[in-house]
């Protein structure tokens, strides 16, 4: 009799462990603004999903580079720039995402709703621009107006391994009137010609808001996710209001194929993409916004890219055949600008 009690003891508490065990759903991201993500974001899913979060962190490459080598395992969701997240659906990582499964899709502009297709959504978008020290150089209205000789050792470009480097070999061609693509040895003359205008490229962000904030240049090629830092730094910076327009960014949300929670990765997406979450990650200088529901006052739209007018006065850029030339292109850059 002792040990049928000892048996069942036993057996009563395993059962109860696992029912109290939960799921662990895997996320790979940035890591920025953690304290605000996981307030925002993290927690309240938590108690929604009932599930344990862990996290993996690191920059597109190195996080893409891994999640290639476990051939698609080891994460849920996973956050890309769309360069990015463009090579991982070359490389057959992602599944195809269920709209049906994720209803706030349709609360997107349309840019955002499905920019490559059956894959991931975007959860934010962002613009590529030209900003400056209105109190040292002139207004700038146009991508041409990099060339200008009275710009010479004033601007810093991001390095062409970024995400807006290989931009450049595009804005290149089209100040020299050819398609990059199509000509690269014009654009890579054009490259050529701007040189004695740059100073420096930069490798991330925060290096080239130094760059801006010491001095060292008074113009630069930037992500909107910076202009908060050099405005605080440099109050004069201004983002050059281009009659060429700006160059969509966008973030993504990616389901890989060996994802174990893939009903989870689809409630996560839907509650990213949903009113109040899209609305407080842009109150507090998270994210801007891709839900057209989402109101802002001037004042927090002043930074991000807001709006149906802005968004689409956008350019958007064909990653497909960017990555394709992209090897190329490096070499070619670091030719003239060294690597």
């Amino acid at each position: 009799m002792k040990q049928l009690l000892t048996t069942s003891a036993l057996f009563f508490a395993l059962t109860a462990g696992m029912a109290q065990a939960k799921d662990t759903f895997t996320i790979s991201w940035w890591g920025y603004n953690g304290d605000k993500l996981n307030a925002n974001i993290i927690e309240p899913f938590k108690a929604m999903c009932d599930c344990d979060v862990v996290f993996e962190t690191g920059n597109n490459a190195d996080r893409l580079n891994k999640l290639a080598v476990r051939k698609g395992e080891g994460v849920d969701v996973i956050f890309l720039t769309d360069s990015y997240s463009q090579i991982g659906i070359e490389q057959g990582l992602f599944q195809p995402v269920d709209r049906a499964k994720v209803p706030n899709v349709s609360k997107l502009y349309e840019l955002a709703q499905a920019p490559q297709g059956e894959f991931g959504p975007a959860y934010t978008i962002g613009r590529v621009s030209i900003v400056y020290d209105s109190e040292k150089v002139d207004a700038i209205t146009s991508w041409n107006d990099l060339w200008r000789e009275d710009l010479a050792n004033s601007v810093s470009l991001p390095g062409i391994t970024t995400t807006a480097g290989p931009m450049m070999v595009l804005r290149a061609g089209a100040h020299a009137g050819v398609d990059a693509y199509k000509d690269p040895d014009a654009a890579f003359a054009a490259i050529e010609e701007l040189k004695p205008n740059v100073v420096k490229n930069y490798k991330t962000g925060s290096e080239m808001v130094n760059l801006i904030s010491t001095g060292e240049v008074t113009v630069a090629v930037a992500q909107d996710f910076t202009f908060a830092s050099l405005m605080e730094a440099v109050p004069s910076m201004v983002n050059a209001e281009l009659s060429d327009g700006d160059i969509a960014t966008l973030n993504t949300i990616n389901i890989p194929t060996g994802a174990k929670n893939v009903d989870l990765a689809h409630k996560f997406i839907n509650f990213v993409l949903s009113t109040p979450i899209q609305e407080v990650e842009a109150k507090q200088g998270v994210d801007a916004p891709v839900n057209k529901e989402v109101v802002l006052t001037p004042e927090e739209a002043a930074n991000w890219t807001y709006g149906q007018d802005e968004i689409s006065s956008l350019n958007r850029i064909d990653y497909g055949k960017l990555n394709a030339e992209k090897v190329d292109w490096i070499d070619r850059w670091n030719e003239i600008f060294g690597s």
